[in-house]
């Protein structure tokens, strides 16, 4: 093999390893919010670095699935949680 392959490789072996281990990472907040938009209702968990982060990382992924379009998921999104917990792990 070329010497230049090898550093390709060694280059996609860095790139892996940066993957898993930032995936392998558990944050230090878990939040649950439940989110109700247009009569419907959707709760999702989210671990993040601060409760602020969890909190709006489930916010959006609950009104992903409740929302459809940008208008109405930037109108989800603005709205007031029905359920909101949030724990250290």
């Amino acid at each position: 093999m070329k010497w230049t392959s090898w550093v390709s490789l060694l280059g996609l072996g860095g790139i892996v390893a940066v993957v898993v281990a930032s995936s392998l990472n558990v944050g230090d907040v878990r939040c649950e919010v439940c989110m109700t938009f247009a009569e419907r209702q959707s709760c999702r968990s989210v671990d993040a670095a601060t409760e602020a982060e969890a909190k709006q990382g489930a916010i959006t992924n609950a009104c992903a699935l409740i929302a459809s379009g940008v208008t109405d998921t930037m109108a989800c999104e603005r709205g007031t949680p029905t359920k909101t917990s949030c724990t250290a792990p």
